[in-house]
């Protein structure tokens, strides 16, 4: 079933003693604001979770495959859709030849959306090798920025072996292997989306689509342990939903109605507790309404 409403909606979690987005660039330490001290995790980073969390619960099969994944070789998924689409001849010759008719691409992100949750959920890019054409998906998220500057601990850590037995001779059977991890002691972070119905029914995102992402951006974190990110948690979703396509207010004016802020006495959080969450949900604009999902 097609979408008919536009949704804005606030995404809040939290990590305590973990590195929720590590920086390859920076050694991997969290990502920050350089100039405020604000913690940061990408949207690319949150939208690889809601992947992981589809992949899980439906199977990586049609039409909840997922086509970014670990260790896919993309090209040749998109072979896979010229053969489904009987368009086998398009694949011979080199990549410079292999581009596909104008009609025959159609075909192929018709395809592709039709098969993949993530390509009719957040769009891709599928012009390599074979040409699928592009996507722009109807599902989009911002960075999450904590409530407030964040502390980058660096941690020491030992190993009690070694990789090799060069290692160990130079150790003379000591046999230690010395590391480094980065934590944040604690941080809420905040991250807006926006679903577009306009865009939905160009990639056949619909409402049992849109359900399912609900439960992702849920239970994502639940799902997702590791050493290294810690505790992390969803604490709240709000989503706004319209009562038409265009949307009857400005999204930024419903994101200001979620406030989160330092409970007064609180001098060093390190739990939810410590905040507060204030959501205004009086007198909301004509044709908005409020869907606490968390």
């Amino acid at each position: 079933m097609s979408l008919m409403n536009r949704y804005d909606f606030v995404l809040v979690f939290d990590v305590r003693d973990g590195n929720p987005n590590g920086d390859p660039d920076a050694g991997n330490l969290p990502r920050l604001d350089a100039e405020s001290g604000h913690g940061l995790v990408t949207d690319v980073s949150l939208k690889r979770k809601v992947r992981n969390f589809v992949g899980l619960v439906k199977g990586e099969t049609p039409p909840f495959d997922i086509y970014v994944k670990e260790k896919a070789i993309l090209n040749q998924t998109h072979a896979r859709a010229y053969v489904a689409i009987n368009a086998e001849d398009a694949l011979k010759g080199d990549d410079k030849k292999r581009k596909g008719s104008g009609d025959t691409v159609d075909k192929a992100r018709r395809w592709m959306c039709t098969n993949f949750y993530d390509v009719r959920t957040f769009g891709a890019v599928m012009s390599t090798g074979v040409n699928c054409g592009q996507v722009r998906g109807p599902v989009q998220l911002t960075f999450a920025r904590s409530v407030e500057p964040i502390i980058a601990q660096e941690h020491s850590i030992t190993r009690m072996a070694v990789a090799t037995e060069a290692e160990a001779e130079k150790q003379q059977g000591d046999n230690r292997t010395m590391g480094r991890k980065h934590t944040v002691p604690y941080g809420v972070y905040v991250a807006h989306g926006f679903v577009s119905s306009f865009l939905a029914k160009q990639t056949g995102f619909g409402e049992e689509d849109l359900e399912l992402l609900w439960q992702a951006l849920e239970q994502m974190f639940e799902h997702d342990r590791s050493a290294a990110r810690g505790e992390m948690s969803t604490r709240g979703l709000y989503v706004f939903k319209h009562d038409c396509e265009l949307g009857n207010a400005h999204a930024h004016s419903l994101f200001d109605r979620i406030d989160i802020a330092r409970k007064p006495g609180v001098e060093v959080p390190r739990s939810f507790n410590d905040y507060e969450v204030t959501v205004d949900d009086s007198a909301l604009p004509a044709g908005v309404s409020l869907i606490r999902r968390v």
